[in-house]
């Protein structure tokens, strides 16, 4: 099976003609969206034609857009890529100008007006919330005189900031055993059945984070200053506010699923220090063997071929419709997947719609453990998403980040549990492992994270943090989250470096979605459980919903109250009721 995915539905090559005419549409379609907003035309009759033109545009941008970074996700030191994607940043200031216009355009019109239009037109029906969204931007753009300074300082701060980190992350290299090893490889040892592997490698990859600590805070210090300015001209109180707002969330809901994570902490601390000692641990669970797979008994624990993984998948999701098998499959037979590890290819794993043509692509870094075919079950998750929004205008897909995860976390949750059935307990203990593993980086880990993007923001607003506060104030969040689960002499103080989810300018605070997609996916799969195959229309349609409303509109829409305490607690419970069988488990086997 190809491990490399195909990039020609874009582009032939960066010689493609193709790319200098889009370049040249782009450029006379803003020229013409521009003249229409001053053109004092019937307002129904500009904006169908407006959505009409940013449409294409942003089918344009996708395109150009998508090529040069996912060129540059498996291969960072593509100088022609490099040269595209910024070129189509610079592309886009006046598209980001432009989109700044409508919203001026729309803020200056009477509400009633906007309805009227609304209600007149079946195009404009269909991007409604869309255009209400637009004119409620318009209270937070920054002055017109200034817009366009700021998004070109952009370029050479922040935007420049967030590439360096991810150049260095995929071209610094670990010293492991007397082998140069890409930084994504050497974490991919934390899934060895060795465990003096384990450790040599995270001892490793905390030797290389010191190579390149100095850029990389300064990298986060810069794109959280710029942050910070940027809250200012645009009028939030607080980049957190920002996030909220840009993922049609509020600030109650949030703080309903951390009050409810934090009173189920205690659980997660017991599954880690359980898992401790069943690798002979007496002080919590080493960081660097979070990851550690339980061996059934004396046997090594099982690691799959890519074949493998794809069988399993198409059998498993299969059976919640048979539709997805198909996708799935034809996924990857039509290398919709970059598979494999390699040098110059960025760690992790992520989805990329590619609406232009309707498809998607996926980044993993598979080296056969069953986290990889979980991973695998994830994103292609994250693409069933984006095909059950096929045919909406490209506006209305722009789901928020907290209902991003929804589909991937069923995924997810329905290979995990199919994988349970007819198991021994060896077995079992495994799978829960596996199970809970995911569930604790996602709600504790990511707790963490939350609060050291915090503690930074703050910092930042005095001085920019050295290597050794942020060090430190990573380690803080550690024991706010993890506390006695975690060995204190074996944390990660460079995780701040590790996750690229910190660097992303217009991204503040992506981490909380991910505690937000879990939870709210087990609500989801607890409804299927309970009304078995009526609920895949019902489950698409919601998906194909994400981004045309509030989160908490969405979520009603199904039954769920986010804002409700209890409904965090109930999604939590299900994990503790894991946990506890997880102990149980443990127990037998510690007792032998």
């Amino acid at each position: 099976m190809n491990g490399n995915w195909d990039l020609t539905v874009f582009y032939q090559s960066f010689e493609d003609p193709q790319i200098e005419r889009d370049f040249a549409r782009a450029d006379a379609l803003i020229a013409q969206l521009q003249a229409l907003l001053g053109s004092g035309r019937d307002t129904a009759v500009l904006l169908e034609e407006f959505a009409d033109g940013e449409e294409e545009l942003e089918r344009i941008f996708g395109k150009l857009g998508s090529y040069a970074q996912l060129t540059l996700s498996t291969d960072a030191a593509n100088r022609p890529a490099m040269q595209l994607n910024d070129r189509v940043m610079l592309q886009q200031i006046p598209a980001s100008l432009l989109d700044s216009a409508l919203s001026r355009y729309l803020g200056g019109l009477e509400e009633k007006a906007l309805e009227a239009a609304i209600a007149g037109s079946e195009k404009l029906r269909s991007v409604a919330f869309w255009l209400h969204r637009q004119r409620e931007a318009a209270r937070h753009l920054p002055a017109p005189e200034i817009e366009e300074w700021l998004l070109l300082m952009s370029m050479d701060g922040a935007d420049a900031f967030s590439t360096l980190r991810d150049q260095l992350d995929a071209t610094v290299t670990v010293d492991y055993r007397g082998e140069q090893l890409p930084l994504s490889a050497a974490r991919g040892k934390a899934e060895d059945p060795d465990p003096a592997v384990r450790r040599d490698a995270y001892l490793a990859e905390l030797a290389a984070y010191k190579k390149i600590e100095i850029p990389m805070a300064a990298c986060l210090n810069g794109i959280k200053g710029q942050g910070l300015t940027m809250i200012r001209a645009e009028g939030f109180d607080s980049i957190l506010a920002e996030s909220l707002y840009r993922s049609n969330m509020d600030q109650q809901t949030l703080d309903a699923m951390w009050t409810a994570c934090r009173e189920y902490f205690p659980a997660f601390r017991r599954y880690l220090r359980k898992k401790g000692e069943l690798l002979g641990h007496a002080n919590g669970l080493p960081f660097y063997d979070l990851f550690a797979p339980l061996q059934a008994g004396d046997s090594p624990a099982k690691t799959y071929t890519v074949e493998e993984a794809h069988d399993i998948l198409l059998r498993e999701l299969g059976k919640f419709t048979p539709e997805m098998a198909d996708f799935i499959d034809h996924a990857f037979k039509n290398r919709w997947i970059d598979l494999f590890p390699r040098e110059g290819k960025g760690g992790g794993a992520f989805c990329a719609g590619v609406p232009h043509v309707e498809q998607s692509r996926v980044l993993t870094n598979f080296t056969g453990s069953l986290g990889d075919v979980s991973t695998l079950a994830h994103e292609l998750g994250h693409a069933w998403h984006n095909r059950c929004m096929a045919g909406l205008p490209l506006c209305m897909r722009n789901e928020p980040m907290p209902l991003a995860e929804t589909a991937s976390i069923f995924n997810e949750t329905l290979l995990a549990n199919a994988l349970r059935q007819g198991v021994d307990h060896d077995q079992l203990l495994g799978l829960l492992d596996s199970d809970l593993q995911n569930a604790t980086q996602v709600v504790v880990d990511i707790y963490s994270r939350f609060l050291f993007e915090s503690a930074v923001i703050e910092g930042k607003k005095t001085h920019n943090l050295s290597v050794d506060e942020m060090k430190q104030l990573m380690l803080d969040a550690q024991e706010q989250s993890y506390g006695d689960g975690l060995d204190p002499e074996y944390r990660h103080p460079y995780m701040w470096a590790c996750k690229s989810h910190y660097y992303i300018p217009s991204l503040g605070f992506y981490n909380y979605p991910y505690a937000f997609g879990l939870l709210f996916g087990k609500g989801v799969y607890a409804q299927y459980l309970e009304k078995g195959a009526d609920f895949v229309p019902v489950y698409n349609q919601l998906l194909r919903a994400c981004g045309s409303g509030m989160v908490a509109d969405v979520a009603a829409s199904v039954g769920i109250d986010v804002r409700s305490v209890d409904f965090w607690r109930s999604s939590l419970k299900t994990i503790e009721k894991d946990i506890d069988l997880f102990v149980r488990l443990a127990d037998e086997r510690l007792k032998g």
